[in-house]
């Protein structure tokens, strides 16, 4: 015989689907939550709702509403309230994160400036957001901004940073009246720890040498130091500015973006060949091979394909950098794909904007993003286990695998 409790519960809940329309998925949750709320104030009070029983140590005292934003939508959820005391689910109401609050206020923030009314019109329904005031986006806009600039300008010098990687990705604003592209730049690395961390971010119009020069001091003035190696693409103005900001560092050129543009230089029916030529430097077990392994693809693409051999060739060093430090580092600095990866997130978040209104609203949102994902990687297990930073671009010859520098994450 089936038990009649659950049957009653799949008959309430059958009757609700029944009933709910179009917003059936807004109905469940709804009714999920609100039975679960109620089933944890009952145990509060030690009874059932309007139970006698000897047991009881409180009573219920009705309900208050309260607005829940949630994926679903805005739901106005029945809360219990309590006699003596008070009741409130943190599991169920906490604040929302900050990404998601920056998303929304960005958002909003779009909406009542008129900015392309019936594209935000259609995210903010998606959203579920609905009645944010003019007064609500600027109490959560000031919120925001004050725990994103104390994120950008924290203090850095606690501790070395061996490896940094540097990229940009373009984002829409509106400047001056118009539509444009500028340019967000940001810089993570990892610690003498072994952890990873998001050093800071910018948003400025160019990818120029005085702008990424600027930034990079900037990262200097904070503590910023003990660098061995920067990771970047080969753009010509931040080379000119991790040299001029960083002197003692080392350069990687990303394989990625330079395997990109090699495939330009030979045919496309060729360019399969090629490609595996050149991992085949990357896939060598010590640095002597890697660089005689180079040499012998120079060699050999010099017949059929001499422009390609010629910028292999010249871009020997930058490109091989990473031999010069431990071995079991080699697949984290020889590319910025890590970067790329995080680009990604940014990207994810601001394509749901579209066109941004000014350059603080990308900065609040993606400033955001990025706090979180600084949050999550201090509390990860180590990206590398870094050794005695002194080791750090030294020719190892062999000894790589003697040294305590594997790679853990």
């Amino acid at each position: 015989m089936a038990d009649t409790t659950t049957m009653d519960a799949m008959e309430l809940v059958r009757k609700h689907l029944e009933s709910a329309g179009e917003d059936q998925l807004r109905e469940m949750v709804k009714l999920m939550a609100e039975g679960l709320m109620d089933a944890e104030a009952q145990a509060l009070c030690g009874a059932q709702y309007g139970a006698p029983s000897a047991d009881r140590v409180n009573q219920r005292n009705g309900y208050r509403s309260r607005r829940w934003d949630t994926r679903a939508g805005t739901i106005e959820l029945a809360v219990p309230k309590l006699r003596r005391g008070s009741y409130f689910p943190e599991w169920l109401l906490r604040a929302r994160k900050r990404s998601e609050k920056a998303l929304m206020g960005v958002v909003a923030e779009c909406y009542l400036q008129g900015v392309s009314t019936r594209k935000v019109d259609a995210v903010v329904q998606q959203l579920g957001i609905e009645g944010i005031s003019k007064s609500q986006v600027s109490e959560l806009a000031e919120h925001l901004d004050a725990q994103v600039e104390s994120f950008r300008h924290r203090r850095l010098d606690a501790e070395a940073y061996p490896y940094v990687w540097l990229d940009a990705m373009y984002v829409k604003s509106r400047e001056d009246g118009r539509i444009a592209n500028v340019a967000v730049i940001v810089a993570t690395a990892v610690n003498a720890q072994g952890h990873r961390e998001i050093l800071g971010m910018d948003v400025i119009t160019t990818e120029d040498s005085a702008g990424w020069t600027t930034f990079l001091r900037g990262l200097v003035a904070r503590g910023l130091k003990g660098v061995k190696l920067v990771v970047s693409d080969s753009h010509e103005g931040l080379k000119a500015s991790i040299a001029a900001a960083l002197p003692g560092a080392s350069w990687q050129r990303c394989r990625t973006h330079f395997m990109r543009n090699l495939l330009t230089r030979v045919p496309k029916s060729a360019q399969g060949m090629v490609a595996t030529l050149v991992r085949g430097i990357f896939a060598q077990n010590d640095d002597a091979t890697v660089w005689s392994t180079h040499s012998g693809v120079v060699q050999q693409l010099e017949k059929r394909f001499p422009e390609a051999a010629k910028l292999l060739d010249g871009a020997g060093a930058e490109l091989l950098a990473f031999t010069a430090f431990p071995k079991a580092h080699w697949k984290q600095i020889w590319s910025n794909n890590p970067q790329e990866r995080l680009n990604k997130e940014l990207r994810r978040r601001s394509d749901v904007v579209g066109i941004f209104p000014n350059r603080p609203a990308i900065v609040r949102l993606l400033g955001a993003v990025l706090a979180e994902q600084h949050d999550e990687w201090a509390v990860t297990r180590r990206y590398l286990t870094i050794g005695p930073l002194e080791a750090l671009g030294q020719r190892h010859a062999g000894t790589d695998e003697q040294e305590s520098l594997a790679m853990t994450a």
